[in-house]
């Protein structure tokens, strides 16, 4: 019984995964596309291949292992694929958070509830990114750890070498997962200083294998770089939280309240501790300051807080979870079973999500500008840039690398689409001859008044412009700043 239970429990969280099947995601389609390009050209990008802003400029493709991965199941699954792969790291994720908690206090309900609240708060992160297989390492990672500061066994500490050269070809946040091992090493340390300080671990062997984790991180196609790569990521997202993503936590959904739960939960037992807790305090310090820093990361505090919680409740003994290995392969079989049956339940599959894509992404703009043949330099709207750049297979202007473009080109890109003061005079958009938009963008009313360019397409979602020029109608006269700063743009601009 205990095993269809779990088993349940682990396919819960798909319930979420189903509803943000990721195919609108707005960047899984550059990501599938740099998959294409490592695929193709069988060697990993130091230059940027798919913008003509910055065509050339140093670029690194450090989630490269997870754009294989995903580019390889959209090519056997189309796109299906994009689904199994949310959906099954998902359920990979739940069964390690479980398995952290389980190994913590071996309450069968509590194991339980704590899981399912965790999942849930992590809910909106289901999409198809490459940060579910940085919460999966992230969690074993923080199992391994507090399982050998339980027990002082550390022969599970030798899997984290191995993790961390996975992690690093895959989401430049294993640079968290650095942090969290330095404050373990840090906590025998202190250990032999303070002796109201207890630790099982020594430091002698953290030291080792602390070293050991960073010589993991050399492995990658990048190497010593990959460091400065993950400071810039940091240092810019602090400019641009005018992405959702990057921006705070609100506080209008149940499940930022759930974050703060774990934060004020975690603080609470901590704080009734009989010992000062080195370990669990500043992993607890630091997962608030980095879940309530980004929305995107709020996964880290639900994880820490979680397993903070269960290791200073008491265990229930009358209803403890054994778990024998002769349950896992029914488990397992269990857990695909029920994943099948809400597949089929919510009707997912090829035909139904194409029709989503199509409702939520330019999909017949893209194919009416590639039976008109209509070229470039093309401008787009931000979000769109990565599934321009998968469908047209033509330069774009902005797609969701931030790094490459800098803080500044961001910003202005935004304050153009928005129609604000200077949209005018952007050069990015007076060299374009082919203009992308969402049919609603402030920017789109502005471009219907400029003479020199002819609204050649429009649906519901989509808005295109092409400079007059290249279409069959008759050239008007100029009459507005924007067209005047356009006949003056260089020749070359205008092919």
């Amino acid at each position: 019984m205990q095993a269809i239970v779990l088993a349940i429990v682990y396919v819960i969280p798909v319930v979420f995964a189903l509803r943000f099947d990721g195919v609108n995601d707005t960047d899984v389609w550059w990501h599938l596309a740099v998959g294409d390009w490592i695929t193709q050209h069988r060697a990993i990008p130091h230059t940027e291949p798919f913008s003509a802003l910055t065509a050339g400029k140093p670029w690194e493709a450090y989630s490269w292992l997870f754009e294989l991965i995903v580019f390889w199941l959209h090519q056997k699954f189309g796109l299906l694929g994009i689904v199994l792969y949310s959906s099954t790291m998902v359920i990979a994720i739940t069964a390690a958070v479980h398995h952290l908690l389980r190994r913590l206090n071996a309450d069968f309900a509590l194991g339980i509830g704590i899981t399912i609240l965790a999942m849930y708060t992590m809910g909106r992160l289901y999409t198809p990114r490459p940060w579910l297989i940085t919460i999966l390492l992230f969690v074993l990672e923080l199992d391994i750890l507090m399982w050998a500061r339980k027990t002082g066994e550390t022969r599970e500490l030798w899997w984290l070498p191995l993790i961390f050269a996975v992690w690093v070809n895959i989401h430049i946040q294993f640079a968290d997962g650095l942090v969290v091992l330095g404050i373990a090493l840090a906590e025998p340390i202190v250990a032999d200083r303070f002796p109201a300080i207890q630790s099982k671990l020594r430091v002698r062997r953290m030291m080792i294998v602390f070293l050991a984790c960073v010589a993991a991180t050399f492995v990658n196609p990048y190497g010593l770089r990959i460091y400065k790569i993950a400071y810039d990521l940091v240092s810019q997202a602090a400019s641009l939280d005018q992405l959702i993503e990057l921006s705070a936590i609100s506080f209008r959904n149940l499940d930022d309240w759930c974050v703060l739960f774990f934060a004020l939960a975690g603080t609470y037992v901590l704080a009734k501790a009989k010992r000062p807790v080195f370990f669990e305090c500043l992993l607890l310090v630091s997962s608030i300051i980095i879940s309530f820093h980004a929305q995107r990361d709020i996964w880290m505090l639900a994880v820490v807080g979680s397993a903070i919680l269960v290791a200073n409740l008491n265990e229930n003994l009358s209803n403890r979870l054994t778990v024998k290995a002769s349950t896992a392969p029914i488990v397992a079989v269990a857990t695909v079973l029920f994943a099948a049956i809400e597949f089929a339940a919510a009707g997912v599959n090829n035909a139904r999500l194409q029709q989503k894509l199509e409702n939520d992404l330019p999909v017949r703009a893209v194919e009416t500008i590639k039976q008109q043949g209509w070229s470039g330099p093309i401008y787009n709207d931000y979000n769109w840039g990565g599934f321009l750049i998968w469908t047209l297979h033509k330069p774009v202007s902005f797609y969701g690398r931030n790094t490459v473009f800098g803080v500044e080109e961001v910003l202005r890109s935004n304050a153009t689409w928005n129609g604000y003061p200077g949209w005018d005079s952007d050069p990015v958009l007076l060299r374009a001859n082919l203009i992308i938009s969402p049919k609603g963008a402030p920017l789109v009313q502005l471009l219907r008044l400029q003479p020199c360019l002819e609204l050649a397409y429009q649906d519901q979602l989509a808005a295109v412009f092409i400079d007059r020029r290249d279409s069959k109608a008759e050239t008007a006269p100029v009459t507005t700043p924007f067209c005047a700063a356009r006949e003056k743009r260089p020749a070359d601009s205008a092919k």
